[in-house]
Order: C-alpha cells, then structure tokens, then sequence
C-alpha cells in the first residue's frame, strides 16, 4: 500500500496535459485545504503525482489561487509593447527552423548584449530565438506566450529562467512565484507538447548574501521538483556565479544581477550537454583561451 504524498507534500499546483503529473506547490500544512476545494471523489493519489482533474475542468482558464504572480498580464509602457511586437515578428519568421527558444527577462535579453558573442557560437547555427524582455516578472511572459511570441514555433527544447524580478521586497511569495514558474512552464508544455523545456534555476543576485537571495534560492527548491526528467529538465548553475565567499564576482555581474560575456559563456557551458542531447546534435565546444581574447578584442 502506497503512502500518501499528502503527508509530508505541501500541495498547491498545475496538471500536465501528457501524464497527470502535478507540479504541487505552497504551504499548506496538509491536503485538508486542497480538499476544502476539491471533492474527496476527485482525488486519486498515485505514488507520485496527484490527478486534479475534476478541479482543473472547474476552472480551465486560471486556477482558484490566482495571483499576480501567476494570472497573464501585459506591461502598458510602449518599450515593453514595441519589444512585444519585435519578438512575436522574431518568431514567425524563424517558424519552425527555430530549434531552441531562450524565454525569460533582461538576462535572457542580454544575449543580444554582452552575450551576443557567446550567443553566436552556441545558437545561432541552430535558429534560435531570444524572447527575453527587460523587467518582466512572470506574468508578463505568461500574457506573452499566449499573445504571439510562441506563434508558428515547433522548437526541439525551450530553455526557461524567469522570476528574479518578482522576488523584490514583498511583490510576491515564495510561494507564489514558484506557482508563476510553474504556470509558465504549463503553459508551454500545453502550447508546444514535443518541446522539451530546460528549466533553468533563478540566479543568485546581490553582491553577498542577502534575505533577497534567500527568497530565490527558497523558489529554486521548489520549481525544481517541475522537472521530470522526461519533459522538463532541472539545471541549476547558480553556485558558479557564487565565489568561496558566497560574494558575486565582478567580472561574471558588473551589476550583481546581469551577466558579462564570462557569465555567459558560463550558462552556455552548463547547459550544452543537456541541450544537444535534446536536439541530437553536436555538442559545442568552449571558446578557448585566444578566442575568447579575440571576441573580447573585437567588442
């Protein structure tokens, strides 16, 4: 006889469309709550997944726990609405020679900055496409792929790394960014259900430790239980951007929050296993030593 998961298991989450898993999420102490919402006919308890499916039909659009952190909502400022525009163009011409998509907010968009050199030697050869916009909290890229910016895509893995931006002061939960996280990567595994989604842990930020870095490194535990090692992958690189000291190095974050080239060659680096085994490709190499000189020469 199976032990209930419920027992030791806060519950809170999404059901995927493929196999019933859930994402379980929150703080609830025990599944008292959750039944308080679901009728005890509706649950059945695997040995490590609960279906919710009863509850989900109840509520297809948004689950009963909305918050900001997880109901779609655009930004109003015309920077945010021009760069909209620019990535949903971004995606219907790449279409579907777009092998792998990179989704998330100014770090994610700073693969056209600083990154652009690291960004040419990892992806371009594979049509990539960058839908990172500046600010956004995870919201804002749940309104995005309902709005465009995964229109006429069919890529082989979407690499995720979203929700720094919602961890500031008291904006959002622990909890409720984890459910944003996880409503992001439900989202996409509804849209696109032969993509693979590589999910990438939140990275550390502040020059030391801080309660802020905390929060993160709180949501990390819990989004990376999404991974199922089938659909969605866990990748957590967050300690190599972290010295002896647990200080931020200059040289990988001149700002403590966004990348230098080294930053991400290094976020390339951790990554390229997992992403050309999904797309059965070549892995790429590191630059060595007198190239990175050479394309650091040549900014």
């Amino acid at each position: 006889m199976h032990s209930n998961p419920c027992s030791s298991v806060s519950i809170r989450g999404w059901e995927t469309a493929d196999c019933g898993r859930l994402f379980a999420f929150g703080s609830l102490p025990t599944c008292q709550r959750r039944a308080a919402r679901v009728s005890n006919s509706a649950m059945k308890i695997a040995p490590h997944w609960l279906v919710l499916g009863t509850a989900l039909l109840l509520s297809p659009a948004l689950p009963s726990w909305a918050h900001s952190a997880n109901e779609a909502a655009p930004r109003g400022d015309s920077g945010w609405k021009n760069r909209q525009e620019l990535l949903n163009q971004r995606a219907a011409d790449a279409g579907e020679k777009a092998q792998v998509v990179f989704i998330g907010d100014s770090i994610t968009q700073g693969w056209e900055g600083d990154g652009k050199e690291v960004w040419a030697r990892y992806y371009a050869h594979r049509n990539a496409v960058n839908l990172g916009i500046g600010g956004d909290r995870t919201q804002h890229v749940l309104w995005r792929l309902g709005n465009g910016n995964l229109e006429g895509l069919k890529p082989k893995a979407a690499v995720v790394m979203i929700g720094t931006n919602n961890s500031n002061g008291e904006d959002n939960t622990v909890e409720q960014i984890a459910e944003g996280v996880a409503a992001i990567v439900h989202k996409l595994r509804s849209a696109l259900p032969d993509t693979k989604v590589v999910l990438v842990a939140i990275f550390p930020r502040s020059e030391n430790p801080t309660p802020q870095r905390g929060k993160i490194l709180m949501v990390n535990q819990v989004i990376r239980r999404l991974a199922d090692d089938r659909d969605v992958f866990w990748i957590d690189l967050g300690h190599l951007f972290v010295d002896d000291e647990g200080s931020i190095p200059r040289d990988l974050m001149p700002d403590f929050l966004h990348l230098t080239a080294k930053g991400y060659a290094i976020w390339a680096e951790a990554i390229e296993d997992r992403l050309s085994s999904i797309l059965g490709d070549t892995k790429v190499q590191p630059a060595s030593p007198t190239e990175a000189a050479n394309d650091n020469l040549g900014k």
